[in-house]
């Protein structure tokens, strides 16, 4: 092991990081349009199946590779097996791909806070302010190297001081907040109706297109495939208990999404109906919900508390991903954190600037039909991730065998209650749900299906 590699203080640090990791804006936006769409109840109980399994399996995977290699991505699979060094490389594209993108959406959510924040409720809720808004050229760019600062100066602490303390503040602050809205939205005149439409199963409403959303939105929720539990486990002691982390980050993930949901499509079925539940991304999150904010009693107050619970969560994730990059470079080329930062700041700056620019100056141009910012979020989260996933599975279900991730979660005598579940799903089941997600999600963004 590297003595000048960092580590978390413990098991409840990483816990907090990787739960940091995980709780982001596919949770916050992502989530609730997913489970309004595909008839609430159905997609909450086909997703928590599939969490508990297929989630499971490929979280326990990635962070028990980085314990047992003490290797960011880009060479923790090269040691398991020379012939799958390729996938390390893959598994770093990713966050660089994600983090430029991410961090203007970020920006955006910064922006809606000094919104709120001055009490400007009613501008915010006008049909023309969201997109008047990402179309200016300068305004947005500034909200962005806010946010992308922000999360720099966390990573460039380090480990301990920097990403495992934040992480244990920012946590529980955001629990608490998200229950707060939650509550507040049920107690809402009209809000039983919405939440019966959350909440009750219509199996009627299930098909294929549920399992496929519900599967996508796993690697939204988890972090997995993104580099980042490799990374995160690499900085976990020998003698924290993996099984019992990997459930906490389940249940806590789990918890926001499904509060998320709570909180967001009882609100916006009582001011908006269902029509409202339509929006999808940032119309929901940026033009359907200020209106209906405009609308509720103390909408204002709701709406600042809001962004600031969506604005923590995007900085623990944005954090997370900035920090698979900076652990590559260190590992890859020995570079100092500093100067690991720097380069990506110069990758936020290079890839950022044109995801901004590609809603105004620059949104005549287009990569196979999508604005820059689209492109970059299809070939991340559609293309690579799956193929990481897959190939994963492949490594570890076939080549290294699923016994050599299982004798690293049992090192310290630790019982591994779902030991026989995980050998058949990531040898098997997730290999085959992989492919077909990569299949469907790439003809549903070109139009051939509609998911």
């Amino acid at each position: 092991m590297n003595k000048k590699r960092g580590n978390f203080s413990g098991g409840l640090g990483f816990v907090f990081a990787a739960a940091g990791s995980a709780v982001g804006l596919g949770n916050l936006w992502r989530f609730p349009y997913l489970a309004a769409q595909y008839g609430g109840g159905i997609f909450i109980f086909v997703y928590l199946i599939l969490a508990i399994t297929f989630g499971f399996s490929l979280l326990t995977a990635e962070i028990a590779i980085g314990r047992k290699t003490q290797l960011s991505p880009v060479l923790a699979y090269k040691k398991l097996n020379k012939k799958f060094s390729f996938l390390g490389y893959i598994a770093t594209l990713v966050p660089i791909i994600i983090i430029p993108y991410y961090c203007v959406i970020g920006g955006w959510v910064t922006k809606y806070i000094t919104v709120y924040a001055q009490g400007l409720a009613y501008p915010a809720a006008q049909d023309n302010f969201f997109s008047d808004f990402i179309g200016n050229p300068i305004s947005p760019l500034i909200f962005f190297l806010i946010f992308m600062i922000i999360c720099v100066l966390v990573i460039m602490l380090g480990v301990n001081k920097g990403i495992e303390r934040i992480s244990k503040f920012l946590m529980p602050v955001l629990l608490l907040l998200t229950i707060g809205i939650a509550i507040y939205t049920a107690t809402l005149p009209g809000a039983l109706e919405g939440i019966s439409y959350y909440l009750v199963p219509d199996f009627s409403k299930f098909s294929i297109f549920t399992f496929a959303a519900a599967l996508g939105q796993l690697f939204f929720s988890m972090s997995i495939a993104m580099g980042i539990m490799v990374t995160y486990g690499s900085y976990t002691k020998k003698e924290v208990n993996l099984t019992k982390s990997v459930n906490q980050i389940e249940i806590f993930d789990t918890i926001v999404a499904l509060l998320a949901g709570f909180m967001v499509v009882p609100a916006v079925y009582v001011f908006s109906g269902e029509e409202g539940l339509s929006s999808s991304g940032p119309g929901l999150m940026f033009i359907t919900l200020p209106k209906v904010f405009e609308q509720m009693p103390g909408g204002g107050i709701i709406a600042l508390l809001f962004f600031i619970l969506v604005f923590l969560a995007a900085i623990t994730s944005a954090i997370s991903v900035m920090e698979a990059i900076v652990s590559s470079l260190m590992d890859k080329f020995k570079l100092s954190r500093t100067v690991s930062c720097l380069i990506v700041i110069g990758i936020c700056l290079l890839m950022g600037i044109p995801s901004s620019l590609g809603n105004g100056l620059w949104a005549n141009i287009k990569i196979l039909g999508m604005d820059f910012l689209t492109f970059f979020d299809y070939l991340s989260n559609s293309v690579l991730m799956p193929i990481v996933a897959l190939f994963t599975c492949i490594l570890v279900g076939w080549v290294i065998k699923p016994k050599a991730i299982t004798d690293e979660i049992t090192r310290n005598g630790e019982k591994f209650g779902r030991k026989k579940l995980f050998n058949v799903m990531i040898k098997y089941i997730a290999p085959v749900c992989l492919i077909f997600i990569l299949v469907s999600y790439t003809l549903a963004q070109f139009g051939v299906i509609k998911l």
